[in-house]
């Protein structure tokens, strides 16, 4: 049996093995890739778990803040400059009820200090624009402890 007809014969384990391998190279880079993810999302929670208990609030499980905030910050940065995301905030924070029994309400102080918190850790070019916003509201501590 000549050396090339052997070959061609076998050409189906050197196609394997190169689907084997390419399959491995992918896996790999996709373990790489979620590992790194979740050590950027671990480190940013564990530095908003500090910044929390340093301002005295409480701190949730680590493992909340990663499935909430992951590394970009979820929903607490998304489209920040959208204005109907900037109007339904302010209704949320000054607004005490629902329905017909809607009434302003003066926000608490503490609930938009911990979204400050939350923007400079997750987001924090966009924490000048939110302090800014913050002048423009009366809040105080509505809420009791």
């Amino acid at each position: 049996m000549s050396p090339t007809r052997f070959a061609s014969e076998h050409r189906w384990i050197y196609v394997g093995a190169i689907v084997v391998l390419v399959g491995m190279l992918i896996t790999g880079i996709l373990v790489y890739t979620q590992q790194h993810h979740n050590i950027q999302a671990n480190k940013k929670a564990q530095e908003l778990s500090g910044q929390l208990e340093a301002a005295g609030y409480r701190v949730p499980d680590q493992d909340q803040i990663v499935s909430t905030l992951g590394t970009s910050g979820g929903a607490v940065c998304a489209s920040l400059g959208s204005v109907l995301k900037n109007a339904l905030w302010l209704q949320n924070i000054s607004n005490g009820a629902a329905g017909p029994g809607q009434r302003p309400v003066i926000g608490d102080r503490r609930a938009i200090e911990v979204e400050a918190l939350i923007l400079g850790v997750y987001c924090p070019d966009e924490l000048v624009k939110y302090q800014d916003k913050l002048e423009e509201i009366k809040t105080s501590d509505t809420v009791k402890n």
